[in-house]
């Protein structure tokens, strides 16, 4: 019996490459990109891997809905889930159906931050030494999210300047902050070091980092710039999950955040402390100092001084600035 020749008829892409190739299109950003693949896989195999153009409002609700029941999720994780399906459907899938404007988000609490105090902040840092601690420092001297310390790169500081560039913050945006005059030594010894290194991985020909799309094309030899390395870099190579070329990456922020942990139970600090309470607390020390609202509105790169309004309700000055009756007996 003669054999069927192969087809060679290009067959379309599946349904999550076809989500990831939009999602790259579209710039965003490989966090993003993982998260949304899991969540749309979930919501496939939670409807007996049935094809989303054949489900709807019920079936995202029954989703969403067992994420919060089942799940226990938090109600960003259940936004986030919900943002990836909205994504599926009008971008990969180009189904613009008006159920989608309907599917209500789930509130979040309103809470208030974390914030330490002065006195706090000065023990936890006294326990954080080398790159975590400088690291630490830089996020409470700024104010910068975890991740826009993570990925500063050498052309970002200003040390004549004594200012930072944050590039490609939250929501795609640049901002300026200042360089504490305190760590300028000590960062300007840390980038001397991370120079040695750079010099080793050039002579290796492997000094290439990750720079975006848009750039990596108009400038081709601009990865293994001087300019463009990541000031904190990971001690091994690894390999881009979007290229596939082996090369240095930027330290893994679950690093700092396990030191930042150890460093709150060493100081005998009871909050739950993390990286980001660093950032909340540069906030209010500087409303404590006297700085208007929209300085430090503009420092943090808040789209909305409302956001900032949070930090006038965990000054420390006692419930919302009141004395109490009891301190005047």
């Amino acid at each position: 019996m003669n054999k069927m020749p192969p087809s060679h008829a290009p067959t379309s892409p599946k349904l999550l490459d076809q989500l990831r190739d939009k999602l790259r299109l579209k710039h965003y950003s490989i966090r993003t990109e993982v998260q949304y693949v899991q969540w749309v896989r979930r919501f496939i195999l939670f409807h007996d891997k049935r094809h989303p153009q054949e489900m709807g409002a019920g079936e995202v609700e029954a989703f969403l809905t067992h994420l919060a029941v089942s799940g226990r999720v938090a109600a960003s994780t259940q936004n986030q889930a919900l943002s990836a399906l909205l994504f599926l459907y009008r971008e990969v899938l180009e189904i613009d159906l008006p159920w989608l404007d309907n599917v209500v988000r789930a509130k979040r609490p309103a809470r208030l931050p974390v914030v330490l105090t002065h006195n706090e902040v000065q023990a936890v840092l006294g326990r954080m030494t080398g790159a975590h601690g400088l690291m630490a420092r830089l996020l409470y001297g700024t104010g910068m999210r975890l991740m826009e310390c993570v990925r500063l790169r050498v052309k970002d500081v200003d040390f004549e300047r004594a200012e930072i560039l944050v590039r490609d913050g939250k929501g795609a945006k640049d901002r300026v902050t200042m360089l504490p005059q305190s760590l300028i030594p000590i960062l300007n010894e840390h980038i001397r070091h991370r120079r040695l290194l750079y010099e080793d991985d050039l002579a290796k020909d492997m000094a290439a980092v990750y720079l975006p799309d848009a750039l990596e094309r108009k400038y081709p030899k601009a990865a293994t710039d001087w300019i463009w390395q990541y000031i904190f870099v990971a001690k091994s190579y690894s390999v881009d999950p979007r290229s596939g070329v082996e090369r240095h990456h930027h330290m893994d922020e679950k690093l700092l955040q396990r030191a930042m942990k150890k460093a709150v139970l060493a100081a005998g600090v009871t909050k739950p402390a993390t990286p980001h309470t660093l950032r909340h607390s540069f906030a209010t020390h500087l409303l404590q100092a006297g700085y208007d609202i929209r300085t430090v509105q503009e420092l943090l790169g808040h789209s909305d001084v409302a956001t900032t309004m949070i930090y006038t309700h965990v000054l420390n000055k006692g419930g919302k600035g009141v004395i109490s009756p009891l301190d005047h007996l």
